[in-house]
């Protein structure tokens, strides 16, 4: 199973992440968040992350002439779109799109058909009011395996840790978890433990 690392804010966790394993490594560009970026950070770091390790940043209905600078200025290999974009923005985007949905319900999925075949994967997360990601609480896993039925690669957020992560294997099968405050010792700091126990446990190593 693939594992994102999401919320690096600095070099020596993201280089870290990279080499313990991570397959890709997410930075975010929402100023509202507590671990938002710099694109010029992120422009220092990508050089010192190894090949085939992909770089992922992480937007919030923001323009897309902004977002298109900051991935050519860090030489992003993918887009997380994390807010209320519509299919059409999600076609405008000129690198592949992960479009984030935030779950509470089943009611909450109903949107998701519009966005197949516009974009790579979709990723499920908590739905907490006024906060986008990076919660550190689960939801129902039922309603990620509805989104499955769907065929588009899920991946799956919200709450994942080494404690539970086993458990997310089991129940959801995801092509893909994205971690953020399961591996930090706080909000933008990573836990090097934390990292190691859940990419080894994502990986199906003992």
């Amino acid at each position: 199973m693939k594992i994102k690392l999401c919320g690096l804010t600095n070099k020596d966790d993201a280089v870290q992440a990279a080499m313990l394993g991570a397959d890709a490594l997410g930075f975010i560009f929402y100023e509202k968040s507590l671990r938002c970026v710099t694109p010029e950070t992120v422009q220092e770091i990508v050089p010192f992350l190894p090949p085939f390790v992909q770089v992922v940043g992480v937007f919030v209905d923001q323009p897309l002439a902004y977002i298109h600078d900051i991935a050519q200025q860090c030489r992003l290999d993918t887009i997380q779109l994390h807010g209320e974009e519509s299919p059409a923005y999600c076609m405008d985007v000129h690198h592949r799109v992960i479009k984030s949905f935030s779950v509470q319900s089943e009611s909450d999925l109903e949107t998701m058909p519009m966005y197949q075949g516009l974009v790579s994967s979709v990723l499920v997360d908590t739905k907490v009011q006024n906060i986008r990601g990076g919660t550190g609480q689960t939801f129902d896993w039922s309603l990620a395996n509805l989104v499955k039925e769907q065929g588009v690669p899920l991946i799956l957020a919200g709450g994942i840790n080494a404690s539970n992560i086993e458990k997310a294997m089991q129940l959801v099968s995801p092509y893909a978890v994205d971690i953020s405050s399961g591996v930090e010792s706080e909000p933008g700091k990573k836990d090097y433990n934390k990292m190691s126990d859940v990419i080894r446990l994502a990986k199906g190593k003992r």
